[in-house]
Protein backbone atom coordinates (compact mmCIF):
# COMPACT_ATOMS: atom_id res chain seq x y z
CA UNK A 1 0.00 0.00 0.00
CA UNK A 2 1.11 3.87 -0.58
CA UNK A 3 1.87 5.97 2.56
CA UNK A 4 -1.87 7.72 2.17
CA UNK A 5 -4.00 7.99 5.18
CA UNK A 6 -6.15 5.09 6.12
CA UNK A 7 -9.81 6.60 6.85
CA UNK A 8 -12.39 5.10 9.98
CA UNK A 9 -14.11 2.50 9.09
CA UNK A 10 -17.81 3.16 7.66
CA UNK A 11 -20.59 1.78 9.61
CA UNK A 12 -22.95 -0.72 8.88
CA UNK A 13 -25.53 1.89 6.89
CA UNK A 14 -23.09 3.04 4.65
CA UNK A 15 -21.56 0.01 3.36
CA UNK A 16 -24.79 -1.54 2.79
CA UNK A 17 -25.89 1.77 0.81
CA UNK A 18 -21.91 0.87 -0.79
CA UNK A 19 -22.93 -2.64 -1.78
CA UNK A 20 -26.45 -1.96 -2.95
CA UNK A 21 -25.24 0.78 -5.94
CA UNK A 22 -22.60 -1.86 -6.72
CA UNK A 23 -24.94 -4.81 -7.03
CA UNK A 24 -27.57 -2.16 -8.94
CA UNK A 25 -24.97 -1.18 -11.28
CA UNK A 26 -23.96 -4.89 -11.95
CA UNK A 27 -25.75 -7.71 -10.39
CA UNK A 28 -23.67 -10.40 -11.47
CA UNK A 29 -20.09 -9.53 -11.06
CA UNK A 30 -17.80 -11.95 -13.23
CA UNK A 31 -13.80 -12.71 -12.85
CA UNK A 32 -12.35 -11.39 -15.74
CA UNK A 33 -9.88 -14.42 -16.19
CA UNK A 34 -10.90 -17.31 -19.30
CA UNK A 35 -10.87 -20.72 -17.98
CA UNK A 36 -13.13 -24.17 -19.10
CA UNK A 37 -13.82 -25.89 -15.58
CA UNK A 38 -12.36 -26.41 -12.34
CA UNK A 39 -8.61 -27.33 -13.42
CA UNK A 40 -8.30 -24.59 -15.99
CA UNK A 41 -9.35 -22.21 -13.22
CA UNK A 42 -7.13 -22.68 -10.88
CA UNK A 43 -4.23 -23.20 -13.42
CA UNK A 44 -5.48 -19.45 -14.69
CA UNK A 45 -5.41 -17.96 -11.19
CA UNK A 46 -2.10 -19.28 -10.33
CA UNK A 47 -1.04 -18.09 -13.33
CA UNK A 48 -2.00 -14.63 -12.58
CA UNK A 49 0.61 -13.62 -9.63
CA UNK A 50 2.30 -10.46 -10.60
CA UNK A 51 0.64 -10.99 -14.04
CA UNK A 52 -2.17 -8.89 -15.75
CA UNK A 53 -5.71 -10.76 -16.26
CA UNK A 54 -5.97 -9.45 -20.24
CA UNK A 55 -2.24 -11.06 -20.50
CA UNK A 56 -2.66 -14.54 -18.62
CA UNK A 57 -5.63 -14.84 -20.80
CA UNK A 58 -3.54 -14.02 -24.29
CA UNK A 59 -0.99 -16.69 -22.93
CA UNK A 60 -3.75 -19.06 -21.77
CA UNK A 61 -5.96 -19.40 -24.94
CA UNK A 62 -4.40 -21.91 -27.28
CA UNK A 63 -2.98 -23.76 -23.78
CA UNK A 64 -6.48 -24.26 -22.52
CA UNK A 65 -7.43 -25.59 -25.96
CA UNK A 66 -4.96 -28.25 -26.10
CA UNK A 67 -4.62 -28.71 -22.30
CA UNK A 68 -7.47 -28.62 -19.99
CA UNK A 69 -6.98 -31.45 -17.53
CA UNK A 70 -4.33 -32.38 -15.06
CA UNK A 71 -3.53 -35.71 -17.81
CA UNK A 72 -2.85 -33.21 -20.73
CA UNK A 73 -1.45 -31.39 -19.20
CA UNK A 74 1.12 -33.41 -18.40
CA UNK A 75 1.38 -34.89 -21.41
CA UNK A 76 2.12 -31.38 -22.70
CA UNK A 77 5.29 -31.21 -20.88
CA UNK A 78 7.21 -28.73 -19.03
CA UNK A 79 8.61 -27.05 -22.02
CA UNK A 80 5.41 -27.35 -23.93
CA UNK A 81 3.47 -25.52 -20.95
CA UNK A 82 6.61 -23.09 -21.06
CA UNK A 83 6.13 -22.23 -24.67
CA UNK A 84 2.57 -21.41 -24.08
CA UNK A 85 3.24 -19.07 -21.02
CA UNK A 86 6.54 -17.16 -21.81
CA UNK A 87 4.49 -14.42 -22.19
CA UNK A 88 3.82 -14.29 -18.58
CA UNK A 89 6.05 -13.13 -15.79
CA UNK A 90 8.06 -15.79 -13.53
CA UNK A 91 7.09 -17.91 -16.35
CA UNK A 92 9.86 -20.53 -15.75
CA UNK A 93 8.64 -20.96 -12.28
CA UNK A 94 4.95 -21.20 -12.82
CA UNK A 95 5.28 -23.61 -15.38
CA UNK A 96 6.85 -26.24 -12.85
CA UNK A 97 3.85 -25.43 -10.44
CA UNK A 98 1.17 -26.36 -13.14
CA UNK A 99 3.34 -29.42 -14.06
CA UNK A 100 3.81 -30.14 -10.03
CA UNK A 101 -0.01 -29.03 -9.40
CA UNK A 102 -1.42 -31.24 -12.39
CA UNK A 103 0.87 -34.57 -11.17
CA UNK A 104 -0.73 -34.17 -7.11
CA UNK A 105 -4.18 -33.39 -8.38
CA UNK A 106 -4.08 -37.16 -10.14
CA UNK A 107 -2.71 -38.60 -7.96
CA UNK A 108 -4.15 -37.22 -4.52
CA UNK A 109 -7.51 -35.98 -5.56
CA UNK A 110 -8.56 -38.30 -8.58
CA UNK A 111 -7.91 -35.10 -11.23
CA UNK A 112 -10.45 -33.37 -9.32
CA UNK A 113 -9.92 -30.24 -7.95
CA UNK A 114 -10.56 -30.31 -4.31
CA UNK A 115 -13.13 -27.85 -2.95
CA UNK A 116 -11.49 -26.86 0.39
CA UNK A 117 -9.25 -24.22 1.31
CA UNK A 118 -6.48 -26.54 2.93
CA UNK A 119 -6.36 -28.85 0.36
CA UNK A 120 -6.15 -25.93 -2.46
CA UNK A 121 -3.48 -24.45 -0.33
CA UNK A 122 -1.62 -27.74 -0.63
CA UNK A 123 -0.99 -27.40 -4.34
CA UNK A 124 2.02 -26.61 -5.66
CA UNK A 125 1.72 -22.42 -6.77
CA UNK A 126 -1.81 -21.77 -5.04
CA UNK A 127 -1.96 -19.46 -1.91
CA UNK A 128 -4.44 -18.40 0.08
CA UNK A 129 -6.03 -15.68 -2.78
CA UNK A 130 -5.99 -18.35 -5.63
CA UNK A 131 -7.79 -20.68 -2.64
CA UNK A 132 -10.28 -18.12 -2.39
CA UNK A 133 -10.51 -17.41 -6.29
CA UNK A 134 -11.57 -20.87 -6.99
CA UNK A 135 -13.70 -21.43 -4.09
CA UNK A 136 -16.16 -18.23 -4.39
CA UNK A 137 -16.00 -18.90 -8.19
CA UNK A 138 -16.21 -22.36 -8.91
CA UNK A 139 -17.57 -23.85 -5.57
CA UNK A 140 -20.03 -20.71 -5.03
CA UNK A 141 -18.54 -20.04 -1.42
CA UNK A 142 -18.85 -16.45 0.07
CA UNK A 143 -14.53 -16.43 0.01
CA UNK A 144 -12.90 -13.16 -0.12
CA UNK A 145 -10.03 -13.24 -2.46
CA UNK A 146 -7.87 -9.95 -1.40
CA UNK A 147 -5.57 -8.59 -3.87
CA UNK A 148 -4.04 -5.24 -4.26
CA UNK A 149 -6.51 -3.50 -5.81
CA UNK A 150 -8.93 -4.63 -3.14
CA UNK A 151 -6.60 -4.04 -0.25
CA UNK A 152 -6.45 -0.33 -1.87
CA UNK A 153 -10.31 0.22 -2.10
CA UNK A 154 -11.15 -1.20 1.39
CA UNK A 155 -8.68 1.09 2.86
CA UNK A 156 -8.84 4.37 0.64
CA UNK A 157 -13.33 3.83 1.31
CA UNK A 158 -13.36 2.55 4.74
CA UNK A 159 -15.67 -0.57 3.40
CA UNK A 160 -12.40 -2.70 4.64
CA UNK A 161 -9.49 -1.21 7.14
CA UNK A 162 -6.32 -3.64 7.09
CA UNK A 163 -2.63 -3.07 6.89
CA UNK A 164 -2.48 -6.54 4.81
CA UNK A 165 -4.80 -8.81 2.77
CA UNK A 166 -5.34 -11.22 5.41
CA UNK A 167 -6.66 -8.31 7.71
CA UNK A 168 -8.55 -6.84 4.89
CA UNK A 169 -10.32 -10.42 4.06
CA UNK A 170 -11.38 -10.53 8.00
CA UNK A 171 -12.65 -6.99 7.64
CA UNK A 172 -14.87 -7.72 4.68
CA UNK A 173 -16.06 -10.80 6.15
CA UNK A 174 -16.83 -8.67 9.44
CA UNK A 175 -18.45 -5.41 8.19
CA UNK A 176 -19.78 -6.59 4.77
CA UNK A 177 -23.56 -7.16 5.00
CA UNK A 178 -24.45 -11.43 4.49
CA UNK A 179 -26.53 -10.71 0.73
CA UNK A 180 -23.64 -9.17 -0.55
CA UNK A 181 -20.85 -11.80 0.68
CA UNK A 182 -20.44 -13.67 -2.28
CA UNK A 183 -19.84 -10.89 -4.94
CA UNK A 184 -18.08 -8.77 -2.63
CA UNK A 185 -14.55 -9.55 -3.59
CA UNK A 186 -15.44 -8.66 -7.49
CA UNK A 187 -17.27 -5.98 -7.17
CA UNK A 188 -14.43 -4.16 -5.17
CA UNK A 189 -11.19 -5.71 -7.40
CA UNK A 190 -13.35 -4.12 -10.85
CA UNK A 191 -13.97 -1.00 -9.00
CA UNK A 192 -10.57 -0.70 -7.55
CA UNK A 193 -9.10 -1.68 -11.19
CA UNK A 194 -11.28 0.71 -13.37
CA UNK A 195 -12.09 3.67 -10.70
CA UNK A 196 -10.41 3.71 -7.41
CA UNK A 197 -7.09 3.14 -9.39
CA UNK A 198 -3.75 3.55 -7.63
CA UNK A 199 -2.49 6.80 -9.38
CA UNK A 200 -5.27 8.20 -10.55
CA UNK A 201 -8.60 7.27 -9.40
CA UNK A 202 -11.70 8.86 -11.33
CA UNK A 203 -13.68 9.99 -8.37
CA UNK A 204 -15.38 12.30 -10.83
CA UNK A 205 -17.26 9.40 -12.24
CA UNK A 206 -17.60 6.73 -9.08
CA UNK A 207 -20.72 5.69 -8.04
CA UNK A 208 -19.97 5.91 -4.46
CA UNK A 209 -18.06 9.40 -4.34
CA UNK A 210 -20.77 10.57 -1.92
CA UNK A 211 -19.66 7.84 0.79
CA UNK A 212 -15.96 7.14 0.27
CA UNK A 213 -13.85 8.34 3.35
CA UNK A 214 -10.78 8.80 0.97
CA UNK A 215 -9.44 12.73 1.45
CA UNK A 216 -7.57 12.81 -1.68
CA UNK A 217 -10.09 12.47 -4.22
CA UNK A 218 -9.24 13.48 -7.58
CA UNK A 219 -13.03 15.40 -9.22
CA UNK A 220 -12.21 17.54 -11.80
Amino acid sequence: MTQERMPKQLNYQNIYEIFSRFREHEAEPKGELDHVNAFTLVVAVALSAQSTDLGVNKATKKLFAIADTPEKMIALGLNGVMEHIKTIGLYRQKAKNVIKMSKLLIEKYNSVVPSSRAALEGLPGVGRKTANVVLNMWFGQPTQAVDTHILRFGNRSGVAIGKDVVAVERAIEDHVPAEFQHHAHHWMILHGRYTCKARKPVCMNCIIEDLCQFEEKIIE
